[in-house]
């Protein structure tokens, strides 16, 4: 009998330990991504896949954390920002899967219409190179400036080629953004850090970019981990209906389902 009980004991030890090693670590930013991924690890629980959230402050860490094997799979950012990173970092990471889309709009603390921009009117846009090439182009829907031909989502503000209202474009933190519009007179602020300044880019944007595919969010792991088992779980876990409802309820249009 003694035997036996010490079998079960270093059984259901065995059976902890792999349930332990079986959890995944998920890199996401505070906000928005991180609310999402509280639904999915419910999901995913049903599903049998254990997901342990871990918050980074910026946009840097997730992906670097990823390569290093200290997170096993991030959800935060967009193609080109994932493309930039990979080439700069020579990052073996890829992306598996759409997660939302979290448009970027602008934001005025000062103006309530885009017509009422002065002459010479600060603008604060993301210092991050993809960010702030996709805030450049949004500046550029809005004829404010114009950018040099076929640069696309790599622009820098040295690839403004006109500037009809003398605006002063500052490159600041993204996660300084919000704060920074008692201070300056416009600026381009992605959604996640929008809707934690309490901020709606459909009821507080004075303008707001058009769904383009190259922004909308993805998942990514390390490239050896793409075809993984628990991948496909996880990204069915995302996509689930029950996610997407809870996307829809809660951030009311502001944040929206990929899939």
């Amino acid at each position: 009998m003694k035997k036996l009980i010490l079998a079960a004991a270093i059984a259901a030890l065995f059976t902890a330990g792999s349930a332990l090693a079986d959890t995944k670590k998920v890199g996401v930013t505070p906000g928005p991504h991180a609310q999402i991924l509280e639904k999915v690890k419910e999901v995913a629980a049903k599903k049998g896949l254990d997901l342990e959230i871990t918050e980074f402050s910026d946009y840097v860490v997730p992906n670097q954390a990823l390569a290093d094997g200290d997170i096993d799979i991030n959800s935060f950012q967009h193609q080109p920002y994932l493309d930039n990173q990979v080439k700069e970092r020579s990052l073996d990471i890829v992306s598996v899967a759409k997660s939302v889309n979290f448009p970027m709009a602008g934001y005025s603390h000062k103006i309530k219409a885009i017509s009422e921009l002065k002459d010479g009117a600060s603008v604060a846009i993301p210092n991050d190179p993809s960010n702030g090439g996709r805030a450049l182009i949004l500046l550029a829907d809005q004829k404010l400036i114009t950018l040099k031909d076929g640069v696309g989502v790599k622009a820098t503000v040295a690839d403004i080629t006109a500037n009809p209202k003398n605006l002063n474009i500052l490159e600041l933190d993204a996660a300084q953004l919000p704060r920074s519009l008692d201070d300056v007179d416009l600026a381009a602020i992605t959604t996640n850090y929008a809707i934690a300044a309490g901020l709606n880019p459909k009821k507080d944007g004075l303008f707001q970019e058009s769904t383009k595919a190259p922004y909308v969010g993805i998942i990514a792991v390390r490239a050896k981990d793409k075809d993984a088992a628990w991948v496909k779980t996880f990204i069915d876990s995302y996509h689930s209906p029950e996610v997407s409802a809870f996307i829809e309820e809660t951030f009311k249009g502001a944040i929206t389902p990929t899939w």
